[in-house]
């Protein structure tokens, strides 16, 4: 597994250095221009949509994820496994699939917006694809899942009575569950806060089906420069600006993991 992933990742970073010949074909080298080629603002804006809408992802799972997690592990009962089945099985399927279903749930004349129209919160104007909100509910549906579970984990782990005596000293569930829940189950949430970010930050399938050209992401440049445009080196260098982002991300996570671990043992 280890020789698989270093050559691919030495050969994305040699093809980067490379050039297309008049055909489009890659040609290894040692060319910078395709890294200069980065700093150009349309790249730069593309990046700062996909960091943006990877992190604003996260922000929706966490909201959607702590309550689902902490019914489930605190109330669940002799249910808890069926529940959790009852989440995952669906993920099963193939992702593509998965969005084309969540593209027609969210069409103009999906179930959402009739309902919508219904109550009168929204008119015949009104759009869900084609728009950022559009995106993020793409992805947030495609990895929820991720955030989910490691929350589920932290709470089985987390000792009931520490809500038991934020309770005794006069704590209601809303002040409880922010300075007791949370705190005790932060590690879970940094870790489901990593996966979510990680593939969500790369994807290009949601930023199609639900985005139009105004909310494509690094994933979608990366995808036609490698399928479209037949210009891989460029494709892979952008493909290291991503690798290199996502790295910085992952070693926020490990540094934090670290400094709690170490608190714990203090």
């Amino acid at each position: 597994m280890t020789g698989f992933l270093v050559a691919s990742l030495l050969l994305v970073a040699t093809l980067a250095l490379g050039t297309t010949d008049p055909l489009g074909n890659p040609r290894f080298g040692l060319n910078f221009e395709n890294f200069a080629s980065l700093a150009d603002p349309a790249y730069r804006t593309v990046l700062l949509r996909s960091l943006g809408y990877a992190l604003f992802t996260c922000l929706v799972c966490l909201a959607v994820a702590y309550p689902v997690a902490y019914a489930i592990a605190l109330r669940g009962g002799r249910f808890k496994s069926l529940l959790i089945a009852a989440i995952v099985v669906p993920f099963f399927a193939n992702y593509l699939v998965r969005m084309y279903g969540w593209s027609v749930v969210l069409s103009d004349d999906g179930p959402v917006l009739r309902a919508l129209r219904a109550i009168g919160l929204a008119d015949g104007d009104t759009k869900i694809l084609q728009t950022a909100p559009g995106v993020i509910a793409g992805l947030v549906y495609g990895f929820v899942v991720f955030m989910i579970i490691p929350l589920y984990a932290a709470m089985e782990r987390m000792d009931t009575s520490l809500i038991e005596a934020g309770r005794d000293l006069y704590g209601g569930p809303l002040r409880t569950f922010v300075f007791v829940t949370v705190p005790a189950t932060r590690q879970g949430a940094a870790a489901g806060c990593v996966l979510v970010f990680l593939p969500a930050m790369g994807d290009f399938v949601s930023a199609q089906l639900m985005g139009g050209p105004d909310q494509i992401m690094i994933g979608n440049l990366i995808q036609d420069k490698f399928f479209q445009g037949q210009n891989w080196p460029l494709g892979s260098a952008l493909t290291i600006l991503l690798m290199a982002v996502l790295l910085l991300g992952m070693l926020g996570y490990l540094r934090r993991t670290r400094k709690d671990e170490a608190e714990a043992v203090r």
